[in-house]
């Protein structure tokens, strides 16, 4: 008597083995690429071509579609890239998730690679280099192997937990029906690998099933199509809460699968039923689906390949209606490209450099409301200043977070030196509102300045815009004769802060001011001061830190 609670928990353990091989696998890889992930994803730029074959690449290497797509999306959502480089990436991330299931199929055709032969050993050897040597580089190609040899135990897990299913005639009756019913069997590829969240995982699942002949031709084509429509769904949950260009990212790779699986199985129905109808109920083995899906996925990209720019059209469609929140919200922080610390370092520098804009729209508002006393401008500062702050323990929190993926001593440094940034940044919108502070001060009282006074603010404020402005290009191009630059001016306002100061209590001895106004020019000047200060600290970063762009 067959035991299906048995042959479920059976099939699970392996299920399981499979998916945590191809996660170890996964996590080796990437640690082993490293700083060359980086290199090989700035290929992007160049072409759409080349993002077809490095998206390929990178998929075949984590053997994972949708863990491809989702940092995709969290790169065009971090502002690293944009949707013309996504979309190659996304045509050659479908094209390199054939990978595994060639791997899987490779013990049909190459007896040496059988999961009865290769599993123990590459376990073995991999634990070896894992616990016997201290060298990261390789512990990390241990994980790999580890991996590479839990995948196949779980192939083989599954494969002998569904062995007394080989003969039952509602199994094979299932299959029949998903044959003959191609919506049927696009359902189930969908399900089964959106709950799995990998089609490679559920092609392994279908391959396992394949060897005790058990799958027609037919309800395997139609289940393959299933499944790369299924893939979508981690993107598609990725992408909530992230930016408009992200959320057309994710869409762009349901179109992309959808249109290809749609017409396939139109080609396929055709196919099964009027030009060769037996081979759709002739059994297909493990080499057959891969290349299957190998043709599928290859035939997809070339065919929509051409048709790029209207598939980016039509996913900006679908978002249209989406507003994205560019105020306290982090535009380019985003916790997917976490696993990758230079592109988060990246986006973490380019969410700092829009934080310092913000504080430098302060410094202007601020300015223009204390000489024009203006209410409203005040209003706006203080308003603002709260969302330097938010962004402040944001981008805080995001730099804690890349401290902790272990980065080396030379990042760690730099990491720390942009901890400083921040503050710098958060401490000039401070004195922002410190000067929006004074001239509500001195609409209170009913203050106001003379000619004189109002030309040398003017004159020190001008200064102190450039000072501010030279340090934050600086680290925006990471350029550093612009960065020496805000040192230059950064000694000038010191200057011109002292002597304005002297020729101010000057005047004041000869009563030729009100008290209260003397103190509220004082304040002004010596907060512009502080931030010129704050802004030749940001110049530092790039004069003595060097930071690949």
């Amino acid at each position: 008597m067959i035991s299906y609670w048995k042959i479920f928990f059976d099939f699970i353990g392996g299920l399981g083995l499979l998916l945590y091989g191809m996660y170890i696998m996964a996590d080796g890889l990437q640690k082993i690429a490293g700083s060359k992930m980086k290199k090989l994803l700035e290929i992007l730029t160049r072409n759409k071509l080349m993002s077809v074959i490095v998206g390929a690449f990178v998929t075949g290497l984590i053997h994972s579609s949708a863990a491809v797509t989702v940092m995709i999306v969290g790169f065009v959502n971090a502002g690293l890239m944009d949707l013309t480089q996504s979309v190659g990436i996304i045509m050659g991330a479908n094209v390199g998730t054939t990978v595994t299931s060639w791997l899987i199929s490779s013990v049909e055709w190459l007896e040496i690679l059988s999961p009865a032969n290769i599993a123990p050993i590459a376990i073995g050897v991999g634990a070896a280099m894992i616990l016997f040597t201290k060298k990261e580089k390789i512990c990390n190609i241990g994980t790999v192997t580890v991996g590479f040899g839990l995948l196949f135990i779980g192939i083989n897990s599954m494969t002998q937990a569904c062995l007394p299913l080989s003969h039952s005639p509602y199994l094979k009756q299932a299959f029949l029906i998903m044959g003959k019913n191609p919506f049927l069997g696009l359902l189930a590829g969908t399900l089964i690998t959106a709950v799995l969240q990998s089609s490679a995982a559920s092609v392994g699942i279908l391959q396992s099933l394949a060897i005790l002949n058990l799958v027609p031709w037919n309800s395997a084509v139609y289940i393959i199509m299933g499944q790369n429509i299924g893939t979508c769904f981690t993107s598609l949950l990725s992408s909530i809460g992230t930016s408009k260009n992200a959320k057309a990212t994710a869409y762009l790779h349901l179109i992309f699968n959808l249109f290809g699986s749609l017409i396939f199985s139109a080609i396929a129905i055709l196919f099964f039923t009027y030009i060769n109808p037996r081979i759709g109920f002739e059994f297909i083995n493990l080499t057959q689906i891969s290349i299957v899906h190998s043709v599928f996925n290859i035939a997809t990209t070339i065919m929509l390949y051409p048709f790029s720019n209207q598939l980016i059209k039509i996913a900006q469609f679908f978002v249209r209606n989406v507003k994205d929140d560019e105020s306290e919200v982090p535009v380019h922080l985003d916790v997917r490209i976490l696993e990758n610390p230079n592109f988060a370092v990246q986006s973490c520098v380019k969410e700092i450099i829009r934080m310092g804009y913000m504080a430098q729209t302060n410094l202007k508002t601020s300015m223009e409301a204390l000489l024009e006393l203006n209410e409203k401008k005040i209003e706006s500062v203080l308003k603002r200043e709260k969302q330097i702050d938010t962004l402040n323990n944001a981008i805080t929190k995001y730099l804690i977070k890349i401290c902790n993926t272990g980065v080396n001593r030379k990042e760690n440094k730099f990491l720390t030196r942009l901890f400083h940034t921040v503050s710098d940044i958060e401490r000039i919108g401070d004195h922002c509102e410190n000067i929006a502070d004074v001239a509500k001060y001195m609409i209170e009282e009913d203050l106001t300045f003379s000619a004189q006074p109002i030309q040398e603010l003017t004159e020190i404020f001008n200064m102190t815009i450039l000072c501010y402005d030279s340090s934050l290009k600086s680290l925006e191009k990471n350029d550093k004769i612009i960065a020496m630059q805000t040192v230059t001016l950064e000694k000038n306002i010191d200057s011109l802060e002292k002597e304005l100061r002297n020729i101010h209590i000057e005047r004041l001895s000869h009563n030729q001011y009100d008290a209260k106004s003397h103190v509220a020019f004082l304040d002004t000047i010596s907060n512009l001061e502080r931030i010129s200060d704050h802004a030749l600290n940001i110049s530092q970063l790039v004069l003595k830190y060097k930071r690949t762009s």
